[in-house]
């Protein structure tokens, strides 16, 4: 059995939680993209894509079997259960796509990335602390606005959509402030050298 610590970043749309787990890569720890993957599983994990099926209808799919997402969220708008439904599928099938991956890895830590985790209680038993990124909100709508090439309102929108930023760090253990200024690798180095030490303790 893996016994790597399992440290989850997030933060908002726009926090830059990307950029601090690409610089937890260059220090030599592992990531999983939890969100990424969540979208990829339609594909590669064929029990989900039937169970999907199940719940929706075969209408869901195009001409080769795969999932056609246009179809399937046409289907989520015009039923608003739907969506809770299928989030008890697609979770289960993240958790075991993440543990899989997690057997794989040799590293002490490993990082697993995602905006809406500590959202989900059922995700709680993947991780053992929390990084929060956090930046300032105007940062955080120009980042998004020259990033995705959408408005402010749209960005704002999606914001409201997620935790704000108190009850992300009322879960965190570390708190990272992504605000272009702050070095970012010695706050890094600082977590990794502590989480190390506590992975050293539960081995």
């Amino acid at each position: 059995m893996n016994h790597s610590r399992v440290i989850l970043c997030t933060g908002g749309i726009g926090s830059g939680k990307s950029c601090v787990v690409q610089a937890f890569r260059t220090l030599g720890i592992p990531s999983y993209d939890c969100d990424r993957s969540a979208k990829e599983l339609y594909d590669r994990d064929p029990q989900l894509l039937s169970d999907v099926v199940k719940l929706t209808g075969p209408g869901v799919l195009d001409a080769e079997g795969r999932l056609d997402r246009a179809a399937l969220a046409g289907r989520i708008f015009a039923d608003p259960t739907m969506l809770a439904r299928l989030e008890a599928l697609v979770h289960p099938a993240v958790i075991r796509d993440f543990t899989g991956w997690k057997e794989g890895q040799e590293s002490p830590l490993v990082v697993i990335e995602s905006a809406i985790l500590l959202e989900k209680p059922q995700f709680a038993c993947l991780y053992d602390c929390v990084v929060t990124v956090v930046a300032p909100e105007a940062v955080r709508i120009a980042r998004v606005m020259a990033r995705d090439g959408v408005a402010e309102e749209q960005v704002r929108r999606r914001m409201a959509a997620q935790w704000d930023d108190e009850a992300r760090i009322a879960h965190a253990d570390y708190v990272l402030e992504n605000n272009d200024r702050q070095a970012m690798l010695p706050v890094l180095i600082d977590i990794i050298e502590k989480e190390k030490r506590r992975w050293k303790r539960q081995i």
